[in-house]
């Protein structure tokens, strides 16, 4: 038999298994369009990262006013740890009287520990893991107190705190309405992968920022979960810009949140008073930049369809 012949029949048979898992055959090149949606039939909607506190918070309300553009959510890099309790109340007042979702990073992670592990060159991969059973009741009592502020929406990016976040909802010691983020930091890059995240709790998966076209349509054939994409990428996680994908991220990968990070930027994490007014500069830009974006939607693919603010699935803040 023909070498090539031969090893072509092994990938048929590797492939047939994990089609009847129910996992696709490979990645999908030929591009078919998601028939998935949000619980309100949309297929988008529009998140600002970065936003690091209620300056920038309402500084991007603001530019939202100014340039026309729809946003359902906002999501925070420095961590809830780093906000006072007045800061977090108005974080949570603010996204109750928008009707937005605010997403806020879970505090204690790896690179903020004192272990040089993750800042080595073969450490990396620790990321903003949490390292130890200590870490991990330190980011629930974070979680806890966000959730006392109003805050429904967190970000995470360790597998093990996913889990427990997930039981301590079944348990009744967190809301039940509470959003779990995954954070593109968390990295899993393949459909198998994905939908064990998916199984222990998330609710919403930031990709990786580099995923094609053909590999975003394979993780949505085996996820239902929104999927966040980033579509202007910070410097730091590639610095890709892909505005002109955007109708086509959506067709293929929907339900989906689209992100507007900003290339060029500095990084500003942990942020606080120091860095305010370059936050709140920030914060317009990505805002200025999902203008852009959602133009080349309304330009390119108008039938695309996009939520209303406080749309179901939403983790808005609630009234305390």
């Amino acid at each position: 038999m023909n070498t090539f012949i031969k090893g072509m029949r092994l990938l048929q048979k590797t492939r047939d298994v994990i089609e009847q898992l129910g996992f696709p055959r490979g990645d999908l090149h030929d591009l078919p369009s998601s028939t998935k949606t949000f619980p309100d039939g949309a297929q988008y909607r529009i998140e600002i990262p970065s936003v690091e506190g209620p300056a920038s918070f309402e500084a991007v309300i603001e530019a939202c006013k100014q340039y026309d553009v729809l946003i359902h959510r906002v999501s925070q890099g420095s961590g809830i740890m780093l906000l006072t309790d007045d800061e977090l109340k108005q974080m949570a007042e603010i996204g109750k009287r928008e009707n937005l979702e605010v997403s806020l990073f879970v505090g204690p992670r790896g690179t903020w520990d004192t272990t040089a592990m993750p800042w080595a060159s073969a450490g990396k991969v620790i990321g903003l893991r949490v390292e130890s059973m200590d870490q991990l009741v330190y980011s629930i009592e974070d979680i806890k107190r966000a959730c006392d502020a109003g805050i429904r929406g967190i970000l995470v990016a360790d597998e093990g705190l996913l889990w427990l976040v997930n039981e301590f909802k079944k348990k009744g010691e967190l809301p039940e309405d509470l959003v779990v983020k995954i954070s593109v930091q968390m990295a899993q890059a393949n459909p198998v992968s994905i939908k064990l995240i998916e199984s222990i709790g998330a609710d919403t998966y930031n990709v990786p920022t580099d995923l094609t076209l053909a590999r975003l349509a394979a993780i949505r054939q085996a996820v239902d979960i929104p999927i966040d994409i980033y579509v202007e990428v910070p410097d730091d996680i590639g610095g890709f810009i892909r505005h002109y994908e955007i109708p086509e991220i959506i067709r293929v990968a929907a339900p989906v949140y689209i992100k507007f990070g900003l290339r060029n930027s500095p990084n500003i994490y942990p942020s606080g008073t120091h860095l305010e007014q370059t936050s709140i500069a920030l914060c317009k830009e990505r805002v200025r930049r999902a203008k852009i974006g959602t133009d080349m939607i309304k330009r390119y693919s108008p039938e695309l369809r996009t939520s209303e603010k406080g749309a179901a699935g939403l983790g808005v803040p609630v009234k305390k």
